[in-house]
């Protein structure tokens, strides 16, 4: 579980006596569950439409990030229970009295995991659309959170200014177990305009098989310390060395993905799991790069960001895809990230909230400045990107 606690600065744990939670959101994925809750410490009293008064936390406060395994479900569910998020909740304005609390959740797993929710937490999952929860959760960092989005090639990572007034379009690149690539023409506009069922899960999936890794960060973690060239027959292979220069194909070009095992007399347990997964990961990343500019060529787009936890801050990663888009597009087209890429769905679920009666609360204006804590993006043990990320956020009722 990768959790990215944000509470009052200083501490690790947020203190849920003296705070507030308001509002958890979750995106349960094929492979992973993400959760988004919100926490402040200052109470106002509020009046709905119909009169009803209450108090609700507003003001400053902070987004907080958890992610867990979708086959060790009960894992999150403990988290939330240990933690109270759950008693944070919202009734539901417009629907009848109920003692059920109503959580906003996306993703498949929002419709297959509904009734354990309310058998072991009381918790009623208001279903979000997936694709609706991704494009809003992009659009809210791109536009709320300072160097959110960056690029990263060759080891070089560059924050992006983003130009809200020049926003759209742009491609959305979402790798979860599977991939969606979504052109974002607006807020609430966007099309789905290809995808690819080579993703996360299949890194995961052939990873396991192949290495008998038992997590997604254990496999990264392989990768970080692997060599491709060891399985992967590379043009020079072919060419005795040599550049395939008339192409423009440099000797350490890729040719065939795991080619090397073709001729090699070795039997799986002769290679080293090191260089599998590193050859495996080179093999998506460079296939999701490739077909992601070919989508982007389609319609015009110079930009493309890329999310999902496959990504994960791992630099080697993202400096494959990179290479992959400058490559095919010959340095017309650049990939992004974003530093919170795999709370896309979360984030969407999230604001959610303020289209269902919930905006007399706390969505009049519900992002008026947002910062960032912690910038480190790079390969740090576990694959992932620093822990010590938040957002950071004035909330308030006008």
């Amino acid at each position: 579980m990768d959790h990215r606690e944000a509470g009052i600065p200083g501490k690790s744990e947020p203190n849920l006596l003296d705070g507030h939670i308001s509002h958890l959101a979750l995106d349960i994925g094929g492979s992973l569950i993400k959760l988004v809750y919100f926490s402040t410490n200052d109470d106002v009293d509020v009046v709905d439409k119909a009169g009803r008064s209450g108090k609700e936390s507003l003001g400053k406060g902070r987004f907080h990030f958890a992610n867990f395994e979708t086959s060790k479900i009960n894992d999150c569910l403990e988290f939330i229970q240990t933690k109270q998020l759950h008693l944070g909740g919202c009734r539901h304005l417009e629907a009848p009295p109920t003692d059920m609390t109503i959580i906003k959740a996306t993703g498949g797993g929002s419709y297959k995991y509904a009734d354990l929710f309310i058998e072991k937490l009381g918790i009623c999952l208001d279903k979000e659309d997936e694709m609706d929860c991704l494009v809003a959760g992009a659009n809210f960092l791109l536009k709320a959170v300072h160097q959110e989005a960056f690029t990263y090639m060759h080891g070089q990572k560059e924050f992006v200014q983003i130009d809200h007034n020049d926003l759209y379009p742009y491609l959305l690149v979402n790798i979860g177990s599977g991939v969606s690539m979504l052109k974002v023409d607006g807020e609430g506009k966007f099309e789905r305009v290809s995808g690819t069922n080579v993703g996360g899960g299949t890194f995961w999936g052939l990873g396991r098989l192949l290495t008998n890794c038992k997590s997604f960060d254990e496999l990264l973690e392989l990768s970080h310390k692997g060599n491709n060239r060891v399985i992967d027959m590379l043009v020079g292979d072919i060419y005795g060395g040599m550049d395939y220069s008339k192409v423009g194909l440099s000797s350490t070009t890729i040719a065939s993905s795991f080619g090397k095992a073709i001729s090699d007399n070795k039997e799986l347990a002769d290679y080293r799991p090191e260089d599998i997964s590193r050859s495996l990961l080179r093999m998506i990343s460079n296939n999701i790069g490739q077909i992601s500019y070919l989508n982007a060529l389609r319609f015009g787009l110079k930009r493309i960001f890329f999310g999902g936890f496959f990504i994960g801050g791992h630099a080697y990663t993202m400096d494959t895809i990179s290479v992959a888009v400058h490559f095919w597009s010959k340095g017309e087209a650049k990939a992004m990230f974003l530093r919170h890429e795999g709370f896309l769905g979360a984030l969407g679920a999230f604001m959610s909230y303020g289209k269902h009666g919930f905006d007399d609360l706390m969505f009049h204006q519900l992002i008026q400045s947002a910062s960032l804590a912690g910038d480190k993006i790079g390969s740090p043990p576990n694959g992932k990107s620093s822990e010590n990320e938040s957002i950071e956020c004035s909330i308030y009722a006008s």
